[in-house]
C-alpha cells in the first residue's frame, strides 16, 4: 500500500486509537500519575496533522495498510509526541526499533573520533564523517558525539592538495567508544613514520574498552601500535601482502572486505570503510539504523565479499532504470513466489527479455536477487523478533524452515540459529 493510502487510512479511522497506542508506548506515568489512556486533543490533532502528510481523506478506503509501515509511523509520532526528537533513539525502547544501546559487553557506541593525519587521503576521512558526524536525530536515528582529531601538529595536508585545520587535539582519543584511522596518502605511507603520541593514545584506546578502526592502509598505524599482533586483519589487497611482511605476527587476510576482531576492526581498501562502519552500526545498533544511514548515503547497506568474522553476500546495489517498478513489486511481495514469467508479465515483457534486462540492471539473476533479498529480511525478523524459524520462512518467502536454513548458509555461512544468538544473544 502507498505511503498516500497509509495516511488516509489512518487519517478516516484511526487517529484516536493511535493517540491512545501513542500513550501506551510512553508510558506516560510522569508524577506518579498514569496518563497513558487520557484523551489527549494535542496529540489527537497531531495524528490528523502527521496523517494529512501522507495524502487526504478518502471514505472509501476500507483495507487497512501494511502492520510495520503503521508501527514505524506511530513510532515517529511518539518521538514528536514526547517533543524529544533530537533525543538519540538507542536509549528509547520502542516497540518497532532496533536501537539498543549496546548488544555486546556492555560496549556503547555513542563517542567517535577519526584522526587525520598530514597526507591524509579526503575519501577514506570522509567515510566516518559521513557515517558517524551527520546529524540524524530528526528521522530517529542516533546522533554521535563526533570529532576530527588532528593526529599531529599542523598543517595537515590531503593528498590533492588542500588544508585541513582542526583544533581538536590527542586527547579527545582518550574519551572515545570508537577510534577511526582512515589511510595516509602513499607518499606518506611509504615513510611509515608515524606520531609516537599518537600510537600510544591508540593502545591507550584499546587498553580501556573502546574499539579502533582503520580504514585501507590505515591498518599499518594500527600495525606499528602493535594492535594486529596475533589478531587477523585486512588492507588494501595492493599492500596486503607488505603488510604481512611488515608486521608478520598479523594474520593478514586479502581477500575480505573487513575483518572484526572484537577492539580491533580493520577494513580493506577504499570504500571498503563504509561496509566496515555499517557493519559496526549495525552489529551494535541493529539492521534499522544500519540500513536507514545507508539509504541517506544511497549505498547498499551490505555489498558481496566475505569476512573473517562473520561472512555476508548480500546485493549490489540497483541501478535500475525499465525495471524499477518491478522490483518494488518483488520488495514489497517477498513471500510470494513468483516465476520469471509472472515477472516478465508485470513488466509487460517476454521472460527471456526480462531475464536478460533483470540481469543487466542488478548484476544477477532474478531468483537470485530474491534469495539474497529474503535473507535479508529473514536477517531483521532474526534480529528483532522472537517468531519461530519456521513462521520467518514463511513470512520472508521460503515456504519452510529447511530452505530457509540451506540459503541462510549459502549467503551467511552460519545458521539462523546461531545468527540469531549473535545479534540478540545480550539484547
Amino acid at each position: 500500500m502507498t505511503r498516500s493510502l497509509l495516511g488516509r487510512w489512518f487519517m478516516r479511522q484511526h487517529s484516536r486509537r493511535a493517540v491512545q497506542e501513542i500513550g501506551e508506548r510512553i508510558g506516560c506515568v510522569e508524577g506518579g500519575e498514569d496518563v497513558s489512556l487520557r484523551p489527549h486533543p494535542k496529540l489527537e490533532e497531531l495524528a490528523l496533522s502527521v496523517a494529512a502528510l501522507f495524502g487526504e481523506a478518502n471514505d472509501s478506503l476500507h483495507d487497512p495498510p501494511d502492520g510495520r509501515l503503521v508501527a514505524v509511523f506511530l513510532t515517529h509520532m511518539t518521538s514528536f509526541a514526547r517533543g524529544r526528537r533530537g533525543q538519540q533513539w538507542q536509549h528509547r525502547h520502542l516497540t518497532m526499533t532496533s536501537c539498543q544501546p549496546s548488544r555486546h559487553n556492555g560496549w556503547v557506541l555513542k563517542s567517535v573520533a577519526v584522526v587525520a593525519l598530514d597526507g591524509f587521503s579526503p575519501f577514506e576521512l570522509s567515510v566516518p564523517c559521513e557515517v558517524f558526524g551527520v546529524d540524524r536525530s530528526e528521522e530517529g536515528l542516533p546522533c554521535y558525539d563526533f570529532a576530527v582529531v588532528a593526529g599531529e601538529s599542523g598543517p595537515l595536508r590531503s593528498d590533492v592538495g588542500f588544508t585541513l585545520h582542526t583544533d581538536i587535539g590527542l586527547d579527545r582519543l582518550g574519551e572515545a567508544d570508537l577510534v577511526i584511522v582512515p589511510a595516509p596518502s602513499d607518499e606518506r605511507f611509504a615513510r611509515a613514520d608515524w606520531p609516537e603520541p599518537l600510537l600510544d593514545a591508540l593502545r591507550s584506546a584499546v587498553a580501556r574498552g573502546g574499539r579502533v578502526l582503520s580504514v585501507c592502509t590505515g591498518a599499518f598505524v594500527l600495525g606499528a601500535a602493535g594492535l594486529l599482533d596475533g589478531r587477523s586483519c585486512t588492507t588494501h589487497w595492493r599492500h596486503a601482502r607488505e603488510l604481512a611482511i611488515m608486521y608478520p605476527t598479523a594474520k593478514v587476510d586479502p581477500a575480505v572486505l573487513y575483518v572484526d576482531e572484537g577492539q580491533v576492526i580493520t577494513s580493506a581498501g577504499t570504500a571498503a570503510g563504509i561496509d566496515a562502519c555499517l557493519y559496526l552500526v549495525r552489529k551494535e545498533q541493529g539492521s534499522r539504523v544500519a540500513n536507514a544511514i545507508a539509504r541517506r548515503m544511497v549505498v547498499p547497506p551490505h555489498r558481496d565479499g566475505g569476512q573473517a568474522q562473520f561472512v555476508e553476500r548480500p546485493l549490489a546495489a540497483l541501478s535500475c532504470d525499465t525495471l524499477a517498478e518491478v522490483i518494488h513489486w518483488m520488495q514489497r511481495h517477498l513471500d510470494q513466489q513468483v516465476s520469471v514469467k509472472d515477472l516478465a508479465g508485470l513488466a509487460a515483457m517476454s521472460p527471456r527479455t526480462f531475464a536478460r534486462r533483470f540481469v543487466q540492471e542488478t548484476g544477477t539473476t532474478p531468483q537470485r536477487w530474491l534469495i539474497g533479498q529474503r535473507v535479508l529480511l529473514a536477517e531483521q525478523m532474526l534480529e528483532e523478533s522472537d517468531e519461530t524459524v519456521d513462521v520467518i520462512a514463511e513470512r520472508a518467502g521460503f515456504g519452510n524452515a529447511t530452505a530457509l536454513r540451506h540459503h541462510f548458509r549459502a549467503l551467511r555461512a552460519t545458521t539462523p540459529h546461531s545468527y540469531r544468538r549473535l545479534f540478540q544473544g545480550s539484547a
